[in-house]
């Protein structure tokens, strides 16, 4: 009767390349030796964010949903709330070579924004559930891009060359 533990077979490292992971009952994710390449991207922060608030907004303000709907559109808000908090942080987390960037302050100046539109949202509008969405918009938003400067930061700062440090005293001796 199997135990449930792996047999005496040595796993097999090799590289993942197309299809061989799935075939040989291995995994397709990455490993923490290969670096991921992901570039500096402006569009699926903004994107994603927008994506979220505008499935709130409908699920509370939309007219005549049945209850089915509002359901789903508030459970289709949670998955987008989600794919932008792992986007966030795959923005953050990148390597870049000069550091913070000019599309880290764009992302950062755009959450900002959208939280001030939410934070406006909530202020301005008519019905109370409308109200709600936009101040938990707001605060989302808000948390998002918070989270995004301080992630961002920790990762330069990880990533950051530390300098040699020289000895006080040479030793004397002869010079090659």
């Amino acid at each position: 009767m199997p135990s449930g533990r792996t047999t005496g077979r040595e796993r097999d490292v090799s590289p993942v390349t197309a299809c061989t992971a799935s075939v040989l009952g291995g995994s397709c994710r990455l490993s923490g030796v290969v670096e991921e390449r992901r570039s500096a991207r402006i569009g699926t922060v903004s994107g994603l964010a927008l994506l979220a608030g505008g499935t709130a907004v409908a699920a509370v303000a939309g007219g005549a949903h049945s209850i089915f709907a509002t359901i789903l559109l508030g459970l289709l808000t949670l998955g987008m709330g989600h794919a932008l908090l792992v986007e966030i942080r795959r923005q953050a987390r990148r390597w870049t070579p000069g550091g913070w960037s000019r599309a880290d302050t764009v992302n950062m100046v755009l959450l900002a924004c959208w939280a001030e539109a939410a934070l406006v949202l909530s202020i301005e509008a008519g019905p109370i559930a409308l109200r709600l969405v936009g101040g938990v918009l707001a605060a989302g938003y808000a948390a998002g891009c918070g989270h995004f400067v301080t992630q961002r930061r920790r990762s330069i700062a990880a990533h950051a060359v530390e300098p040699i440090k020289l000895p006080d005293r040479l030793p004397a001796g002869p010079r090659f």
